[in-house]
Formats: structure tokens, C-alpha cells, sequence
């Protein structure tokens, strides 16, 4: 369970696919084809083999074959489709450019407005 997008940021520039529980940065990247998701148990006891469960079959019926299954000229193309969907989907939305400009946005731009009007004074 994973409180911060930094991971997303950097996988989502080399392509790197995720299959994860839909939490943290993966529940607002994930977009049914730049990856997989699983987890919907419900929570209690049964959490954790009831995920299990779902990651091993993910794992056997979709991500290992993708992986293994190879063309003529010995590349698995649907994983490098899916790599290059999860760059196209995520990379933009993930990104150290746009964090600190809605940093500044959401957090700067106001903060000085509020100083400037404190203050009495033009920071911007």
C-alpha cells in the first residue's frame, strides 16, 4: 500500500508495468490496459489470500504468457504494446513537472497571495 506517486513516476517513463492492488498513485493510473489491478476482497481476514489468490491467477492466465509469447522476430509485442500504453497513459500524469506546477498552484500561488494580503505588501 503505497501513499505517494514517486515510484509511478519513475516506472511510468521506462515503461514499467505495474500489477497492483488499486491504491496509492496505481488507483488514479491504471487504466485497464497500462498494466493489471486486482484486490477487490473485501477487507477482513480473507484480505490477503483472496489477493493472493487473484495475483497468481493474473499471473498465470495473462502476465506470464504475454511475457513468453514471442513473434517471428523474437519480441512479445503485446507486452511492448502494453509498455508503451502504460508511457503514453501515465508518463504525462506522473511527472516531476507536473507535481510542482500544481504545487505552486495549489500551494504556493496561495500561500504568497494570503502573505501579501497579511502583510500588506506585493510579493507576486
Amino acid at each position: 500500500m503505497e501513499a505517494c506517486g514517486t515510484s509511478g513516476i519513475k516506472a511510468s517513463l521506462n515503461g514499467v508495468l505495474h500489477m497492483s492492488v488499486l491504491d496509492g498513485w496505481w488507483i488514479e493510473g491504471y487504466n485497464g490496459k497500462n498494466g493489471w489491478a486486482f484486490g477487490d476482497s473485501p477487507p477482513g481476514q480473507n484480505q490477503d489470500r483472496g489477493d493472493a489468490e487473484q495475483l497468481y491467477d493474473l499471473l498465470e492466465r495473462e502476465v506470464i504468457p504475454m511475457y513468453y509469447t514471442l513473434s517471428d522476430d523474437a519480441i512479445p509485442h503485446m507486452w511492448v504494446k502494453k509498455m508503451k500504453e502504460k508511457i503514453r497513459s501515465t508518463a504525462p500524469q506522473f511527472s516531476a513537472k507536473r507535481m510542482l506546477k500544481e504545487y505552486v498552484r495549489r500551494g504556493y500561488d496561495p500561500a504568497l497571495t494570503s502573505a501579501a494580503k497579511y502583510m500588506k505588501t506585493d510579493f507576486l
